[in-house]
Formats: structure tokens, C-alpha cells, sequence
């Protein structure tokens, strides 16, 4: 395994919506689209991740209100450097930043979006 995948499995790390529209309406269309990009900002030059949303797994009820504090919590499989994992975030609506990790998982028998790490440098 890598060094940036072992790093974000180990442990929660800071993370904020790095999509175009950093609003609640943003998210919403992302959601509805089916991926939402978030940065984990504690490595270098931070990585953005899409997270292909899985509605089964995540908790979107904060998207619901149209204003005021709400959380929301992603989560989706992915392959990150050839590496099969289900990303985990918690976003904080208010400020569109949060906490968020990855978790190994099993290769499955249906291939998953292929997420290649983007670090300058």
C-alpha cells in the first residue's frame, strides 16, 4: 500500500467541499449527480477526492433544511492508487468543512471508479 492511502486510513483528517458551488444547493446537485469532490487538506498540496455517493450508506437528511447547521456523512467506494477503499466523510454545511478518513477494502467482482491522487510536487 501506498504512503498517501496509509496515512489517510490511519486516523480522521481535515476536509472541506472542493466543489464548484461550496453551498448547501452545490452539494445537493452533487448528490443528485452521483459524486461529491472533497480535499483533505493535511497532505501535501492536498489530494481532492470525488466520493461516489452512496445514498444506502450515507446520511443526507442535513441537505433536507434549507438553511441553519446540518452535517451530512458521505460515503463511497473508490480505487485510490490502485487501491480498493471506501472513503468517509463528515461535512459540516455552515462552513463546508469536516473530518474524514478511508477505510481498505476487499476487491470487489464489479470494478470501481479509478481515482488517480492529485499532489503537486
Amino acid at each position: 500500500m501506498n504512503e498517501l492511502v496509509e496515512f489517510l486510513c490511519t486516523g480522521d483528517h481535515p476536509v472541506e467541499v472542493s466543489s464548484r458551488e461550496k453551498t448547501r444547493e452545490g452539494i445537493k446537485e452533487a448528490v443528485a449527480l452521483g459524486q461529491v469532490l472533497v480535499m483533505f487538506t493535511d497532505t501535501r498540496g492536498g489530494t481532492e477526492i470525488g466520493i461516489p455517493v452512496d445514498p444506502d450508506r450515507s446520511e443526507l437528511r442535513g441537505l433536507e433544511g434549507d438553511n441553519g447547521p446540518a452535517e451530512i456523512r458521505l460515503v463511497g467506494d473508490l480505487t485510490l492508487d490502485y487501491v480498493p477503499v471506501t472513503c468517509v466523510a463528515r461535512i459540516d454545511l455552515t462552513t463546508m468543512k469536516g473530518e474524514g478518513h478511508l477505510e481498505l477494502r476487499e476487491e470487489q467482482t464489479q470494478p470501481q471508479p479509478e481515482v488517480v491522487s492529485k499532489q503537486p510536487g
